[in-house]
């Protein structure tokens, strides 16, 4: 469980690194938008920063929303289930759909990227920036997903065998007063 839960530390802290990248490109998309209709100017490299944060948002917090057990799934029909057999259908999802797939993104994701980065590969865009971040993003995010997916296996085994509750893999919801917290904390940064 110690393994288990420094991946979820680092996936933790990846996302909410990650998080500022939405500011980022929210700020860029808000700017360039101005730029271009107030003085009818605008670059190409913004708009694919714009891109590239979005990227860098989807890719390294993927594997957060693996851990916090948010990822689309079939609820339906596994909601009629015990709690024993819904971890044993991750399970086996986790072992035979998304480690493998993950495992051959990352395999082929890591000569994909440093292809480009040797190439110095720049977008074909006029006035567009180097690829080679985005491209990384592809194996980077892969990774932390294949962390991730070992830790929920982890998780999952040490719930049939006993040793946790299953509450460190529960999708959390949010109480009528954890809802009320968070509006109240989002009206005071207004």
């Amino acid at each position: 469980m110690s393994i288990s839960r420094a991946i979820d530390l680092l996936n933790e802290k990846v996302a909410n690194a990650v998080a500022y990248a939405l500011l980022a490109a929210v700020t860029i998309c808000t700017v360039n938008a101005l730029v271009r209709y107030i003085f009818n100017a605008s670059s190409n490299a913004w708009l694919e920063i714009q891109w590239y944060l979005f990227a860098a948002m989807f890719m390294l917090a993927s594997s957060h929303t693996l851990k916090r057990d948010e990822h689309v799934r079939i609820d339906v029909i596994a909601g009629r289930f015990s709690k024993r057999t819904q971890v044993w259908i991750d399970l086996f999802g986790f072992v035979l759909f998304l480690m493998p797939i993950s495992l051959v993104i990352l395999y082929f994701g890591v000569p994909f990227a440093l292809g480009s980065i040797q190439s110095g590969e720049m977008s074909s865009n006029a006035g567009g920036l180097i690829v080679w971040p985005a491209k990384l993003l592809v194996p980077v995010g892969f990774a932390l997903m294949v962390l991730q997916g070992v830790s929920e296996i982890i998780k999952r085994i040490a719930f049939l065998a006993g040793k946790i509750d299953g509450h460190e893999f529960a999708k959390h919801v949010a109480t009528p007063e954890e809802e009320i917290a968070a509006i109240k904390a989002a009206n005071k940064l207004q």
